[in-house]
């Protein structure tokens, strides 16, 4: 799964995710958001041309998305939030 979502978000669907026990861990990181639509930017994001975002992936089992997005829901329902999902065709660790 991913979340990608401005910063200003980021403890809020962070914590609603760490909140479920079940739910495994993810990975977070800084973006910039290149876009047109500039409704929601921030005069600075204006001037530069590109939004700030954090993006946020998970490996989670299809059978816990809705269990993820329901909670991040509860918690921030913002139309800031996009989500996706892909397939992942394999996954391990090194060691």
């Amino acid at each position: 799964m991913t979340l990608v979502f401005p910063p200003e978000l980021e403890d809020g669907i962070t914590e609603a995710l760490s909140a479920h026990a079940g739910l495994p861990g993810y990975t977070l990181f800084h973006a910039e958001g290149h876009t047109s639509d500039f409704r929601r930017a921030s005069p600075g994001e204006q001037v530069r041309g590109r939004v700030q975002r954090r993006v946020l992936w998970m490996l989670i089992d299809p059978a816990q998305l809705d269990v993820a997005l329901d909670a991040v829901r509860a918690t921030v329902a913002s139309q800031d939030v996009r989500w996706w999902t892909e397939p992942v065709l394999a996954a391990g660790r090194l060691a």
